[in-house]
């Protein structure tokens, strides 16, 4: 049960400070002192008494996978298999493993919120947790109206960007033996302890998601939470009420991919919403301000950018550094670093008539290659005027 060298004796020795413990054990009197089913001990609160006291800051199901994976676990010298209610000990042991516990304690609780029988549990299970995880994370954040000035998309049912982080995360799973399996049998393979901790391992934010659940659901203020590396602050210089492109699971998952110094706070600088769809404007208003995420949408919905790593300048040479990046966010997320072929990260340059404009790398323009780049352009509406002007290829 969890990492041997956590228990002292016979109980079980928990993770937390002393001024820490004490609102552990404030949180637990509160809890154990909800109205109890008869045969409830009082020193055990019931799934009804954790709903009543989370009430809407979190959805129901995260609720019950909360509850269920503190009534599984195994206390030394107890009966084994889930108990009737959750006493003092598991609730701390639970709190321990997941904001304080390794990688491999960390895997009990999650193994322990996924099903509360023994054993492996299956792909699609694991697949669920993850879209439950993010769904509850963005969730309590608007509930806690934490959002750091981002705006959640109003609809029905989870926001799309809750199901494609969850597919990501998913993604960086690795289901073992069977590699031949098609792909909607994959979600039927077993997944045992070991896998689930190294996918803890591997996917960081499963574990800072289950903090940030725990945390503003139970509003824990001794046990401290930066928000501020997980969603920046948004800053618009504009009274106007503008709308990001992005959701708040995309913020999310672009910020984690910045250098730590970018993470806390974004300042818009250019929308066409806003600024029109003049490229002069576009480069006089991003020059000389450090580094920036550049952000589009295609007329298919589909979103992806950049980040260039330094000041944009006009100017017919490349510029950057090996820490710019590629992105997309819809239709689905991911991250494409520099390989180190050639030294091509940043360009921009307009107004010329013998120099390419625009983006461009070596021998073609990005343009001629970059489906996605010409939609942008015919989008806003702008000639291409470096088209003519670039070198033949060399098959050419």
């Amino acid at each position: 049960m969890g990492n041997s060298r956590s228990q002292s004796g016979p109980r079980f020795c928990s993770q937390f400070l002393p001024e820490e413990q004490a609102e552990i054990d404030g949180l637990f009197d509160a809890l154990s002192s909800e109205k109890q089913r008869p045969d409830t001990s009082p020193r055990s609160f019931s799934l009804k008494a954790l709903k009543s006291h989370l009430g809407e800051a979190l959805p129901p199901e995260m609720v019950t996978r909360l509850y269920d994976g503190m009534r599984s676990l195994d206390l030394p010298g107890k009966a084994k298999g889930p108990s009737e209610s959750v006493s003092r000990e598991q609730f701390t042991m639970f709190l321990s493993h997941l904001l304080k516990g390794s990688s491999e304690e960390k895997s009990l609780v999650i193994m322990k919120m996924i099903s509360a029988t023994e054993g492996p549990v299956k792909a699609r299970e694991v697949q669920k947790f993850t879209e439950d995880l993010v769904g509850s994370v963005v969730h309590v954040l608007n509930y806690r109206q934490e959002l750091r000035g981002w705006t959640q998309k109003r609809g029905p049912g989870p926001p799309p960007g809750v199901q494609v982080l969850a597919a990501q995360l998913f993604s960086e799973m690795e289901l073992r033996g069977n590699e031949e399996l098609p792909g909607p049998q994959q979600l039927d393979r077993d997944c045992d302890r070991a896998v689930i901790e190294d996918w803890v391992f591997r996917a960081p934010h499963v574990a800072t998601f289950l903090s940030v659940v725990v945390h503003r659901g139970f509003l824990l203020p001794r046990l401290s939470l930066d928000l501020a590396p997980l969603v920046p602050e948004r800053h618009v210089d504009q009274e106007r009420v503008f709308e990001s492109i992005l959701d708040v699971p995309s913020v999310i998952y672009v910020n984690a991919h910045l250098p730590r110094e970018q993470r806390h706070r974004w300042h818009l600088l250019f929308s066409s919403e806003l600024h029109g769809h003049s490229f002069a404007q576009l480069c006089g208003r991003i020059t000389h301000q450090g580094p920036c995420v550049l952000l589009l949408e295609d007329r298919d919905g589909h979103v992806f950018g950049g980040f260039a790593s330094c000041s944009w300048e006009v100017k017919p040479q490349f510029q950057g550094d090996d820490r710019c990046f590629l992105f997309s966010t819809s239709p689905r997320m991911a991250v494409y670093t520099s390989t180190g072929y050639n030294d091509h990260y940043m360009y921009l340059n307009h107004g010329q008539q013998t120099i390419p404009n625009g983006l461009a790398q070596r021998n073609r323009s990005i343009l001629a290659v970059d489906p996605e780049a010409q939609a942008l352009l015919e989008i806003i509406g702008r000639p291409r005027h470096s088209q003519g002007l670039q070198d033949a290829p060399e098959d050419e």
